[in-house]
């Protein structure tokens, strides 16, 4: 028995609207009967194939065009526009379909695919900024806007659209035969260093890789051995890579030079996502610390677009132990000259055990014991000890050159107790991998940050901050304005037109991608069910 074209086509287009159900089937079956959003008559409108197109090319804001069935749906709306006339039955499925499928990559597009409160970013964006992807989609189409509306709804961040160009520009880079071999080992074995003048091997591999990912430029003439344009060339991959920029081509250096860029497009498509989800325009004055960069931005929004003022070094928390929770919250203080009181948990694991050891380090470090009803000792003695490890008593390091705040605190109250402080070791700032503290951050220039915290208190000039942070006696400001503090994390940022990676030091984008590819497989065992 033969079927004829026109039956052919109808069974066809039956498969293909059945394979577009996603996610959400159970809603499309029960939804009551309404007009067509997507086709005019019987056919797909206009906007039904620019929503298609726009699912299929998802991928160019690091998202995943099988979550939305993109290409189930591309060839229904297809067929539905070139063959027979679909049935009302086939027309309702495919319109809800799709209608489905562009209100999940509306929501995606905005306000990203994970929960960053399940990964461990105590973010809460939702709740500033309310989205209806359903609402917003209706309007978009009713209105004849889609495409631009569908354009509006990802985060209007310059840094976002950088990144979406660097991650198409990594794209094209992904079989470039720069890549096709591995750079020899360094001369010298496993702890090897590459230094200039020396010989290598590799040569004609380095300068092809660097050629391509924009550090040398194309025309350089290579040198017989590593010196000169490729010295140079590495130096400016080390600066984007977050290494000691000296030329030098160590483990550290070698290892990111062998990063394939499939992996660095992950690592864009990784920091996008957050970028849906991490408040950075709460308020038209704030201030960031982005932790794998070891860097804090404070700037200023105006009309949309970010002005950064100030840009300093940070110490931020042990990727080890220590390590700094990321949340946002106002900042409200800044103590002067402040008391350190330490932690609980410092002082349980550090401080009492090295008073068992060494009473004078009490003294020597200028601390004290306060008890309940503001008691102050000086005295180290086994009860006060006991004291501090049942919770009854603690202990504070004395204002003074020997304080590890410092001589300034910024203060934004939070459950972790963290805070951004100067600090005496100020040497610290020198390295390139910056994890030293038990969590709070330490800023290299206090006094610059202090300025900008305080621009709408006038009467707080450089000179009076610097005699409060000198006075040795602890003193607290409220601030006119709380000013937004957000501790970040992002691994791969554009400066300047140029395209920085930073390590993964927490492990968070590990974490984020197994969350997104477990969101993914969730999805297609959903889309893939018969219909």
């Amino acid at each position: 028995m033969h079927m004829n074209r026109f039956q052919l086509t109808r069974r066809t287009l039956g498969a293909a609207i059945a394979l577009c159900l996603v996610a959400g089937r159970s809603l499309a079956q029960a939804a009551p009967a309404t007009p067509p959003l997507w086709f005019d008559g019987e056919r797909p409108g206009p906007q039904a194939l620019q929503a298609v197109e726009l699912l299929a090319t998802s991928a160019s804001h690091g998202l995943t065009p099988q979550d939305y069935n993109a290409t189930a749906l591309a060839q229904a709306v297809t067929q539905a526009g070139e063959g027979a006339a679909p049935q009302a039955a086939d027309m309702a499925r495919l319109d809800r379909a799709l209608t489905t499928a562009m209100t999940r990559y509306l929501s995606d597009v905005h306000l990203g695919r994970i929960d960053p409160q399940k990964i461990h970013h105590n973010f809460s964006p939702p709740q500033r900024e309310a989205f209806d992807a359903a609402a917003y989609l209706q309007a978009a189409v009713a209105s004849g806007r889609f495409a631009e509306a569908a354009a509006e709804a990802a985060p209007r961040l310059p840094l976002y659209a950088e990144l979406r160009d660097a991650l198409a520009g990594y794209r094209e880079l992904v079989n470039h035969p720069a890549w096709r071999q591995p750079l020899p080992a360094l001369p010298g074995g496993l702890r090897g260093k590459l230094a200039s003048g020396q010989n290598y091997a590799g040569l004609a591999v380095l300068a092809d890789r660097l050629v391509a990912l924009g550090d040398l430029a194309k025309d350089a003439a290579v040198p017989a051995r590593y010196e000169g344009v490729l010295v140079d060339a590495v130096k400016a991959f080390q600066r984007r890579h977050g290494l000691a920029a000296d030329g030098v081509m160590g483990k550290s250096t070698l290892a990111q030079l062998q990063v394939k860029p499939a992996a660095r497009v992950r690592q864009i498509e990784l920091s996008l996502e957050r970028l849906r989800w991490t408040p950075l325009m709460q308020g038209p004055r704030m201030v960031v610390i982005n932790i794998p960069e070891f860097v804090l931005r404070a700037y200023e929004v105006k009309d949309g677009q970010i002005q950064v003022q100030q840009e300093m070094k940070v110490v931020v928390g042990k990727a080890l132990n220590t390590r700094t929770p990321l949340f946002d919250e106002d900042m409200r203080f800044i103590e002067f000259s402040p008391y350190w009181n330490i932690p609980p948990s410092i002082a349980r694991a550090e401080t009492v055990p090295r008073l068992r050891r060494d009473p004078g380090y009490l003294a020597r470090e200028e601390m004290e014991f306060v008890s309940a009803g503001g008691r102050v000792d000086r005295s180290v003695t086994a009860g006060l000890l006991d004291a501090v490890l049942a919770g009854k008593a603690r202990i504070r390091q004395r204002p003074g050159p020997k304080n590890a705040l410092g001589d300034i605190k910024f203060v934004f109250p939070n459950t972790d107790n963290i805070y951004l402080h100067h600090t005496p070791a100020t040497a610290l700032f020198g390295r390139d991998r910056r994890d030293f503290s038990h969590g709070c951050i330490r800023v290299e220039h206090p006094v610059e940050l202090a300025q900008f915290i305080l621009k709408n208190m006038p009467e707080w000039t450089p000179e009076r901050i610097q005699q409060a942070m000198r006075r040795g006696e602890s003193a607290t400001l409220k601030l006119a304005e709380p000013v937004p503090v957000l501790m970040a994390y992002g691994t791969a940022l554009v400066k300047d037109d140029q395209t920085f990676f930073f390590e993964d030091i927490y492990g968070l984008d590990r974490q984020l991608d197994d969350a997104l590819r477990k969101h993914s497989a969730s999805l297609a065992s959903t889309n893939l069910k018969p219909s």
